[in-house]
């Protein structure tokens, strides 16, 4: 008479048969949409608040790795407010703030630049390459990458007519010329990309983060671009996730109130990009380890699309 298996062997062999259920559920989701993105480039604006916690910098350096050698063409393009702003306190220089924009005279923007251009890109350039990844670091200065031109004037929030305003070495991308992109995202190293920008008298240029990633991936016609932050997306009015939002409905919701506060230019950003012909554009919650993953290659993604529907 055969002997009964062990209630504990027994346990730990269904254990071990739900687990490669679950892995063989999880890959027949996961393939269609690495399929989508064979060959296509994806825009990932990595934000500050983000890359301050290690486990979250090797998390996305990780999903980085992966989609490289799932045949997507991922172009990271890093911000860095926060850690700008410690280094700014470390020196004793005072920051200013206008519309969201930081005002930068000529000593903070060699500082925005250092930190930039230094200090955070080697960084995830690093992490990256700890993963088993190659990446390299530039800045929108190498090979005339990012032309821009000074902010002269803003939106007045009282009037919302457009005002003259100095706020120093702060840029809008004018030219793009993305030769240096391609070449190294055609190869199987990954680029890195601080926003820093050139005017056209050689002026170094304070670039926002989510603006340079906006155009480049428009200049670049992305399939996506994701802008990781450090919020879950857009909230309706009884602060649910809204996962999908053409661009007609998202200005519905921006006129009718829903939609506010720094989400709005942000989410006008997302619009300008699917206009210029991004597929889609997703605000995604940073702080949470491998959102990069789950948005890409999870049917449900991971925070808030704008543009043509995930299905």
């Amino acid at each position: 008479m055969p002997k009964s298996k062990p209630a504990q062997a027994t346990a730990i062999g269904s254990h071990a048969a739900a687990t490669a259920h679950d892995k063989a559920r999880t890959l027949a989701e996961a393939l269609p949409n690495m399929l989508r993105y064979d060959d296509q480039t994806v825009v990932i604006k990595f934000g500050g608040h983000a890359m301050g916690d290690q486990a979250l910098s090797d998390a996305f350096a990780q999903d980085i790795v992966y989609l490289k050698q799932s045949g997507v063409n991922p172009i990271v393009v890093h911000g860095g407010g926060p850690q700008i702003a410690d280094m700014l306190k470390k020196l004793a220089i005072r920051s200013e703030f206008v519309n969201g924009l930081r005002v930068t005279d000529k000593p903070t923007v060699e500082i925005v630049e250092m930190v930039l251009s230094g200090k955070i890109n080697k960084d995830i350039v690093s992490a990256i390459n700890r993963q088993g990844g190659k990446a390299a670091g530039i800045s929108g200065k190498d090979s005339n990458l990012m032309i821009a031109e000074k902010i002269t004037e803003m939106p007045d929030p009282e009037s919302n007519l457009m005002k003259a305003v100095d706020i120093g070495y702060v840029g809008e991308p004018k030219t793009i010329n993305p030769h240096v992109v391609n070449v190294i995202s055609q190869s199987d190293v990954i680029p890195v990309i601080a926003p820093i920008g050139l005017s056209a008298s050689g002026d170094t240029l304070n670039i926002n983060a989510d603006t340079f990633a906006s155009a480049l991936a428009a200049r670049m016609k992305a399939k996506r671009l994701l802008l990781l932050t450090d919020v879950p997306g857009v909230l309706d009015k009884k602060g649910k996730l809204i996962e999908e939002l053409t661009p007609d409905e998202a200005r519905a919701l921006i006129r009718d109130g829903t939609i506010t506060g720094g989400m709005i230019p942000k989410v006008e950003g997302c619009i300008e990009v699917v206009e210029a012909g991004v597929e889609a554009v997703v605000i995604i919650n940073g702080k949470v380890e491998h959102s990069v993953m789950l948005e890409l290659l999870t049917d449900h993604g991971a925070g808030t699309l704008v543009g043509e529907r995930r299905d």
